[in-house]
């Protein structure tokens, strides 16, 4: 395993607090900060299906992703309904790691439009005990 994803993992292999920036129809950049667990390749949050933020990663599914000491690029995809059965794996780990707050009305499961967000890592730089780490992830 790469020492990069070692880090990773350790850093933000839980609950965490990242930025992810999208860019709208006209091109102007938005960031929002999100709840976001890294797991294999990848970013995961629970959000809005017609929020802002999934209206511009339907246009244009490349972000930008940072936070403590990392920076990167992602390919977003929206896996759907976080109740569906094909994500069933995935909610459970987001549901034990964001449980501090999960359930205090602000996430509603019923509603077909609160749904899972995955960003795969496709790039980043991270500085970890002074060294900084420039990686390229495998596409496939």
């Amino acid at each position: 395993m790469e020492k990069y994803v070692e880090i990773l993992r350790e850093r933000f292999g839980k609950d965490s607090l990242i930025s992810l920036a999208t860019v709208d129809e006209t091109g102007m950049p938005w960031v929002r900060t999100v709840n976001a667990l890294f797991v294999g390749d990848s970013f995961y949050t629970i959000t809005y299906e017609l929020s802002q933020k999934m209206r511009h990663i339907g246009m244009h599914p490349h972000a930008a992703i940072c936070g403590e000491w990392f920076s990167g690029h992602v390919m977003c995809e929206n896996l759907g309904h976080v109740k569906a059965e094909r994500n069933a794996a995935i909610a459970d780990t987001l549901r034990r790691a964001f449980a501090s707050w999960y359930d205090n009305g602000h996430t509603n499961e019923e509603d077909p439009h609160t749904v899972i967000l995955k960003m795969k890592l496709t790039d980043g730089i991270l500085f970890s005990h002074g060294t900084r780490y420039d990686f390229t992830c495998n596409a496939g």
